[in-house]
């Protein structure tokens, strides 16, 4: 048997520097020892309270210390963590604890009016997380080991084709993509102090900002909840060096940057969650004068597959090379059954093998057997390799709009909007039409006021074939997001649904 647990993360790094600031909320400052030991008495607690190994407890809370506590609390005691957006509302809520078997749910006290309510109606007890470490129970002496291959979180996927699905992550999974992701990909140094503003219950967050960062032994910062110009005051103050965000973050940052006294001196940042628009990259790197390190994963790969890495060089509008130890390939994508892949340069749905790829989702054995053919996970997104290895992603097979016939990805055109001047974020989508089948439909945000559709479908037909320019465009005051901050297309294409629907 062997032995590994995701919570080694942290307790590793409050064994070679306990003293270290681990993280910073506010006015709190936890060094990694005290942290480890808050996280040791909290496990002990559960335990009392009758969690066992692999017993899964529901996490509900935001961007605060007491995240971090229980959420390395829950592993400490052998658990499984289930974590809980915080946007979901109480009945969303208690389906993923039902869903999942949590026997507990625990939640920062500012989302007691969700996590109370989705646990009554599931039956099971919610706990609040300052309260039960308040109680000061003895911590436990170390970790509760656990298998490699044992689960570690379950990750509810955003169920763009109905109910949520559990996928099923490791502890080999997420410590290795932690560690890839600190030591391989974009290399972490101790000294580094990282914006922690992704939702921490996302994998993005949890992987790429907590457990890399706590991997190497660096700093958190954390942000309840992302607002662009207080998060540009609190990396100015703490001199952050490394952001990570998902496409909205950078825009709103870019804009709350024409407002501020100063802006952070940032070494590098990680874009992933989302395409990033190519124009929207060069715009950060020169306000920031820093590098932006662009990279695709998913919740089912724990989550980074691919990103744009020092080793290789960086190319704008692609999301890199594989990580270490992870294959990423280009299969036929009109092949059910098995795994056929294609030579550089076609077009096809992106597969990955390797230490990352999920094991499977929670009680849905067919829904895995179609996602893992071969060993190989089907992502759902079309993309294609070139001959010196850059993957580009050009949109997810379900976001493919058909119009007259003609393929055309939301991507190509959303870059292609992205430079008009006049447009702040814009996200495309394929609407009903009688005579093409599918029309193209921009939904954008002004960057100011007075913007004109009519204008902007103009400048796009100069810009784009016949049959990928816009003919339709809906001017919104904002686009609607998901809880990790990904614009919801599935949201606007049912609004949009009817010629006379209305985006906003």
């Amino acid at each position: 048997m062997t032995t590994l647990s995701l919570a080694t993360v942290l307790a590793e790094a409050a064994r070679r520097t306990p003293e270290a600031t681990a993280l910073v909320e506010g006015d709190l400052r936890l060094g990694y020892g005290q942290l480890w030991r808050e996280a040791r008495s909290l496990a002990a607690a559960l335990q009392r309270d009758g969690v066992r190994p692999g017993d899964r407890v529901a996490l509900v809370a935001p961007n605060v210390a007491d995240f971090v506590r229980a959420y390395y609390g829950i592993l400490a005691a052998g658990g499984v963590v289930v974590p809980v957006p915080t946007l979901l509302t109480a009945d969303e809520a208690s389906y993923l604890v039902r869903s999942s078997g949590a026997m507990t749910v625990l939640y920062d006290a500012s989302f007691a009016g969700v996590a109370a309510p989705a646990a009554q109606a599931v039956g099971v007890p919610a706990r609040d997380v300052a309260a039960l470490g308040a109680e000061g129970v003895e911590p436990l002496r170390t970790l509760v080991p656990r298998e490699a291959e044992d689960t570690a979180v379950v990750f509810y996927t955003s169920g763009t084709t109905g109910r949520p699905k559990g996928a099923l992550l490791t502890h080999l999974n997420l410590v290795m993509n932690a560690t890839v992701n600190a030591f391989d990909a974009n290399p972490m140094r101790r000294d580094d102090v990282v914006m922690g503003c992704l939702p921490l219950f996302h994998t993005f967050g949890q992987t790429v900002s907590m457990n890399s960062t706590f991997r190497v032994g660096a700093t958190l910062l954390l942000q309840p909840r992302f607002d662009p110009g207080a998060a540009l005051e609190l990396m100015q103050r703490e001199r952050a060096t490394l952001f990570f965000g998902v496409p909205t973050m950078f825009v709103q940052l870019l804009e709350a940057a024409t407002e501020a006294a100063a802006l952070p001196r940032l070494r590098d940042c990680v874009s992933g969650g989302a395409s990033l628009p190519v124009a929207v990259l060069e715009r950060f790197e020169s306000t920031f004068a820093t590098t932006v390190y662009e990279g695709y994963g998913l919740s089912e790969t724990s989550p980074t597959a691919s990103v744009n890495q020092p080793w290789f060089g960086t190319r704008a509008g692609t999301v890199g090379h594989p990580i270490w130890g992870v294959e990423v390939e280009i299969a036929d994508e009109t092949v059910d059954d098995r795994i056929e892949l294609l030579p550089a340069g076609r077009l096809g749905e992106i597969v990955v093998r390797g230490h990352n790829v999920f094991a499977g989702y929670l009680d849905d054995p067919a829904a895995t057997a179609d996602a893992v053919v071969e060993g190989w996970f089907r992502t759902g997104d079309i993309g294609s390799r070139d001959e010196e290895g850059f993957i580009t992603i050009v949109d997810r097979k379900k976001d493919l709009i058909i119009r007259g016939g003609f393929n055309v990805y939301p991507r190509e055109v959303e870059e292609v909007l992205h430079r008009h001047p006049g447009v702040a974020q814009v996200a495309v989508v394929g609407v009903p039409d009688d005579q093409q089948g599918e029309e193209v439909c921009a939904v954008v945000v002004a960057a100011a006021p007075g913007l004109d559709g009519d204008e902007v479908v103009a400048w796009a037909r100069e810009r784009l074939g016949g049959h990928k320019y816009p003919r339709r465009v809906e001017v919104v005051e904002a686009l609607p997001m998901g809880p990790s901050h990904k614009i919801l297309k599935r949201e606007l294409r049912a609004r949009l649904a009817t010629p006379t629907g209305d985006a906003s």
